[in-house]
């Protein structure tokens, strides 16, 4: 059963559209009530490339982090945003705890109601 907070193996897709790359992503919600279509955020080890202030770092030492099902310290990539079939989302791995989900879909709730 899918839900948001999983964290799931999938292709997600490269920002100019040339391919895909088989990673982990977060699933943050259900995007249609009509449809098996999931808002889900890229999942990476590069730290260093996180947007400061926005995305989530999960460390080892996190409560949450075993949990995860991830290998090494990562960073949820809230810049990096896609709506994929539910039927894509293949070979959950994991999951986060619900408060960092929700601090999540806050911090993403905050950033979409900003002007540019």
């Amino acid at each position: 059963m899918k839900r948001a907070g999983q964290i799931v193996l999938t292709p997600f897709p490269h920002t100019d559209l040339s391919g895909a790359k088989l990673r982990p992503v977060l699933m943050l919600r259900r995007a249609s009530e009509r449809f098996d279509d999931w808002l889900v955020c890229m999942v990476s080890s590069q730290i260093e490339q996180a947007e400061a202030g926005f995305d989530e770092i999960l460390l080892l030492g996190d409560p949450d982090f075993a949990a995860s099902g991830l290998k090494a310290p990562s960073v949820l990539r809230l810049s990096r945003l896609a709506v994929l079939q539910g039927n894509l989302l293949a070979g959950s791995i994991g999951a986060i705890d619900d408060a960092r989900l929700l601090r999540i879909r806050q911090r993403l709730a905050r950033w979409i109601g900003e002007a540019d």
